[in-house]
């Protein structure tokens, strides 16, 4: 009875750690991306590469900090949130953020190598960013996100 008792003590231990840490993200193999465009820009410090909706709203960021190897994803957010969910079609990250109120952005980064980023390159017909309980942005994977993470490569 004893063991029985350490045992279910351990689970529940180990379900609330894993409650704790970065929620889970549902499969969006079937989701519809949204409708707009991607647009590719050099920058003093590397290059951008911008989603926007149908009426122009910026919805997305990926960006490259040549100098440091870094590329960063921004999407607009109103509040702080410990991650952004990153889905693609085979590879799926919560990535922890941070928020500034003065861009109202929530911003992951990585390294220039980060096999996320690969992921997101290759990814068949879609890639989702999601933040909490909102509904997920979903957006097609053209080539200027692709061609701003090579930017950031040697």
């Amino acid at each position: 009875m004893r063991s029985a008792t350490a045992a279910a003590l351990a689970l529940a231990a180990a379900s609330s750690v894993h409650a704790q840490g970065a929620p889970a993200i549902p499969d969006l193999s079937f989701a519809t991306p949204l409708e707009g465009t991607w647009a590719y820009a050099a920058t003093a410090t590397g290059s951008e590469a911008i989603f926007s909706n149908g009426s122009g709203t910026p919805q997305l960021w990926v960006g490259c900090a040549r100098a440091a190897r870094r590329v960063t994803i921004a999407k607009p957010a109103s509040a702080a949130a410990s991650f952004l969910n990153i889905w693609t079609s085979t590879l799926t990250r919560s990535v922890p953020s941070s928020f500034n109120p003065a861009t109202g952005r929530l911003t992951v980064e990585f390294a220039a190598f980060d096999a996320l980023l690969d992921a997101l390159v290759s990814s068949r017909g879609r890639l989702c960013f999601s933040v909490g309980a909102e509904p997920a942005l979903v957006l097609p994977p053209w080539p200027e996100p692709a061609r701003v993470i090579e930017d950031c490569r040697p």
